[in-house]
């Protein structure tokens, strides 16, 4: 009991430390559970939406490229002898009035919903699906969503599809069963498959309608819902109509064994597979895990300081009870009774800490969630529910990090504690000197960790390994530390001396008389400050490659394309009457159109590129298809083979692959790929490999002649006109745009415009990574703060000794603010290394093995120059306090013993 009310005593009487002690391990904990929290609701994100769209479909027939023949669906069902068949039509589109949020469309046939997803079309939901007939662009919305546009039933919206408005009219409101339903129908229209066909283009010899009688299934799981309408008494209408014209998206399909998917696979044309409904959400999962496993790593340098903070400031206030601690034991206290006093206490900062972590996490965690969400929406498709997804997962991590690193944190100290005599506990002086005589076994043991993780480094091991070996050189910096400290710390006494005098020799000498202290606060400093060292040298590496790319690739003078709902994922295509009249628009010399569809499957048989030989791999990514000559072959710098010949062999039906291409699928120069086609697989020999920064899913680049051979013409996706001599190029903007006024929404960019929009979208996809790194500096600063206090209160017997011998209250916090420069100083300095260390790592081997692009390395030196100044700042400012204090308080208080 004495002992419990001499901890509570203590901790009231350091209200400043205790706090700080608490923050450390609050920001370390906040750190971990907000990046969990994002990603996990990214991946919770991709199963509502799947679950919306695909229901209870337990297989789908998924087409070419093009996509599913309508016809298909009665041929299924007819002579495969399925009973439930559902047509759907999947899009994405604007809302007009709020150009930032998109909704996903659902095509769907309303007669045959009720055994797919019964909150269209099940028994009891109330809807008349008679309405889908007669209302033209007829839609259900859900309840929230409508509540947030202002929407009620017999309302209209207005909506951007690929470049083209359209208008939904809401006749019904889905109502979910549960929160989880309600999640999975945020931002989410549900139309006919006719509109669905006309909005996205598939209708093309006329859509019609499909479906035999309602079916009976209750409804009942996830995505259950019932639907106000804007005629609530009417039940669905059980007749039939003929099946779907043009194309869908996709067929789903009830199958009881696979017999029946034997029987379907039998029937449908070349280039159609039936697949199980969860490849789809497992294929968007696959898609940005490279991103998120990224984030999850670039988090743990932050996280990283985190744990240092927890240590410290555990072990600070611990060791400065040191002496406290040795009159507990001559007074008769056990050791056991000290250890265990010294765990209690550490536990319940660190308790109070993990709680305030969890809740900051979870409040950083919903802003983290929509960067994440927003960067995905930007780069792969569009995530439509992004809400933060509690996981009791990510709180327990969170919650065993807190307390564990604190319990780990406190375990040495404790022990020393415990073990030391009475007598040497009560000097100061004893741990000092054991510091001191240590520091050269901590540097050699920081020497093996580098050797260790630069070994890691070397090895095959992916990502993961990559992160290994980075940590095995931050662990090393860090162990290296103090003897460098003690090295640096002599070294600037005479320096110093001649500076400031007696004031300089002594604030350099503190930092070597008081190692225990200093070099752990360095330590955090230098590990958070290399860490924006790292991540700025290598996004700067990263866009100045880009930048250098772009004005090469960019050979054209103006480019036009509809506005896409996803960048670089857009259906949108050009009225074909339009890409003819630009063309023909005087001043124009030659007109690039590319097509693009996005594929997903890949089979690469035998070659020569020396990958794992014959096998097969699948995967989305992105045919661009364009008129290959020398000219437009000649605007890619390659890795593998020649602009000559890749523009040779083209016509024939040789293909180019881009860099991330290459490196996600293993093919080369030489391989052959056999992609899915409207016709069927077809294969095509690669000659050559190009270096790419727009796409890290990958691209494969082919030739009009043999795409139109082998696919259905999607249309072009954009052109780009080169202008004649003598053409100003803004001229030629401004004549597209006239000539595309009241015809189609597109956008018309010249060269310089469009590269500020690559470069801003490129800009946007590091915004988390900018956070992140900002909060490695604001959790080293509460460190670097923590340790200061903590080191400068240990002190104040030893300045109100010289404040007693005639310093002045000016000389002592000249001191005290000498001492924390230096050691922000020598933090900066340790950084830069380390920093450019990390750097390379990121450039040279997380992004090739992530995504296989080959950057340039460029340090800027502001770069260097604004870190060394933002360790010195931040070291200055958090020594502005204790400073202060040191100064203002009285000799003779400051000398009485507690």
């Amino acid at each position: 009991m004495t002992l419990a009310l001499s901890s509570r005593r203590y901790l009231l009487r350091h209200p400043w430390l205790t706090a700080l002690s608490i923050l450390g391990v609050a920001l370390g904990v906040a750190v971990s559970v907000a990046v969990d929290l994002a990603n996990g609701s990214a991946l919770r994100a991709f199963e509502l939406s799947g679950e919306a769209v695909t229901g209870r479909a337990t297989h789908q027939v998924i087409g070419g490229p093009g996509g599913v023949p309508g016809a298909l669906v009665a041929r299924v069902r007819a002579e495969g002898g399925v009973a439930n068949v559902a047509p759907v039509v999947e899009g994405d589109a604007r809302v007009a009035r709020e150009r930032s949020r998109v909704v996903g469309v659902l095509g769907v046939d309303p007669f045959e919903e009720a055994a797919f997803r019964p909150f269209v079309g099940g028994p009891g939901s109330g809807l008349d699906a008679g309405l889908f007939l007669t209302v033209p662009g007829a839609a259900l919305v859900s309840e929230q969503t409508a509540a947030e546009l202002g929407l009620a039933v017999g309302d209209t919206l207005g909506l951007q599809i690929d470049g083209r408005s359209e208008v939904a009219h809401v006749i019904g409101l889905l109502q979910p069963g549960d929160d989880r339903s309600a999640s999975a129908l945020q931002n989410l229209l549900v139309v006919d498959v006719a509109t669905g066909q006309e909005w996205f283009g598939l209708e093309r010899d006329g859509a019609g309608r499909g479906g035999k009688g309602v079916g009976g299934a209750e409804p009942n799981g996830a995505g259950s819902a019932e639907v106000t309408s804007a005629n609530p008494s009417s039940s669905p209408i059980p007749y039939p109509s003929p099946a779907p014209a043009g194309r869908l998206s996709r067929i789903d399909l009830l199958l009881p064994d696979s017999a029946a998917v034997a029987r379907v696979a039998a029937l449908l044309p070349a280039g159609a597979e039936v697949r199980p409904a969860s490849t789809q959400a497992e294929t968007l999962a696959t898609m940005t895990e490279a991103f998120r496993l990224n984030l999850s790593a670039l988090s743990l340098l932050a996280l990283v300081v985190g744990l240092f903070l927890i240590y410290n400031t555990v072990t600070f206030a611990v060791v400065q009870r040191r002496r406290v601690l040795g009159t507990y034991r001559a007074l008769g206290v056990t050791r056991g009774e000290v250890f265990r006093l010294v765990l209690v206490e550490a536990l319940v900062v660190g308790a109070v800490g993990t709680a305030l972590g969890l809740a900051l996490g979870v409040a950083l965690g919903s802003g983290l969630v929509r960067l994440v969400t927003q960067t995905i929406g930007d780069l792969y498709f569009v995530v439509r529910v992004r809400e933060l997804a509690l996981s009791p997962w990510a709180l327990a991590k969170g919650a065993v990090l807190g307390l564990g690193a604190t319990l780990v944190g406190a375990l040495r100290p404790g022990w020393e504690a415990a073990s030391v005599a009475p007598a040497s506990a009560l000097r100061r002086s004893t741990q000092e000197d054991r510091i001191g005589r240590g520091a050269g076994r901590l540097a050699l043991g920081g020497a093996a960790a580098l050797a260790s993780g630069g070994l890691v480094l070397l090895l095959p091991a992916g990502v993961v390994g990559a992160y290994a070996g980075m940590l095995g050189i931050l662990v090393g910096v860090a162990l290296l530390t103090p003897w460098l400290t003690r090295v640096y710390a002599a070294a600037a006494q005479p320096l110093m001396a001649r500076l400031m005098g007696p004031v300089g020799r002594m604030a350099a000498r503190g930092i070597a008389t008081s190692l225990s202290r200093t070099a752990v606060a360095v330590a955090a400093l230098t590990v958070a400050v290399a860490a924006t060292i790292g991540v700025a040298t290598m996004v700067s590496s990263f866009r100045t490659t880009v930048e250098d790319w772009l004005g090469s690739v960019l050979q054209s003078d103006v480019y036009v394309q509809p506005p896409a709902t996803v960048f670089r994922r857009g259906g949108a295509v050009l009225d074909p009457a339009l890409a003819r009249d630009l063309a023909a628009l005087p001043g124009v010399e030659r007109t690039d159109a590319i097509r693009i569809r996005t594929l997903d499957g890949l089979v690469r048989s035998g070659g020569n590129s020396g990958g794992a030989g014959d096998g097969s791999s699948a995967g989305r990514f992105d045919l661009v298809v364009s008129r290959i000559d020398a000219t437009r072959a000649g605007v890619n710098r390659y890795k593998e083979g020649s602009a000559e010949a890749f523009a040779a062999a083209a016509p024939g039906g040789a293909v180019a692959v881009s860099e991330p291409f290459a490196f996600r699928f293993g093919v080369g120069v030489g391989d052959t790929l056999r992609l899915p086609t409207d016709r069927g697989p077809r294969a095509y020999p690669v000659a050559a490999v190009y270096i790419d920064y727009g796409n890290d899913l990958g691209v494969v680049l082919m030739d009009e002649r043999p795409f139109l051979a082998a696919y259905d013409d999607p249309g072009y996706a954009g052109t780009a006109l080169t202008a004649a001599p003598g053409v100003d190029p803004d001229d030629l903007v401004a004549s597209a745009q006239a000539l595309a006024e009241g015809r189609q929404d597109v956008t018309v960019r010249s060269t310089r415009a469009l590269r500020q929009a690559s470069l801003d979208i490129f800009d946007q996809t590091f915004v988390v990574t900018s956070v992140l790194r900002l909060l490695a500096v604001g959790v080293a600063f509460v460190g670097v703060l923590s340790a200061l206090l903590a080191l400068q209160l240990e002190r104040r017997r030893e300045l109100a000794m010289l404040r007693a011998q005639g310093m002045t209250p000016g000389e002592l916090r000249k001191m005290v603010l000498a001492q924390t420069g230096l050691m922000g100083l020598w933090a900066g300095l340790l950084s830069v290394p380390l920093g450019l260390a990390l750097a390379a790592v990121l450039v040279f081997v997380v992004n090739v093995r992530s995504f296989g692009w080959t950057l340039a390395f460029v340090v800027s030196p502001s770069v260097l120059l604004q870190a060394v100044g933002l360790a010195v700042a931040a070291a200055l400012l958090a020594g502005a306090y204790p400073a202060w204090r040191m100064s203002t308080t009285s000799p003779a208080i400051a000398l009485r013993e507690e």
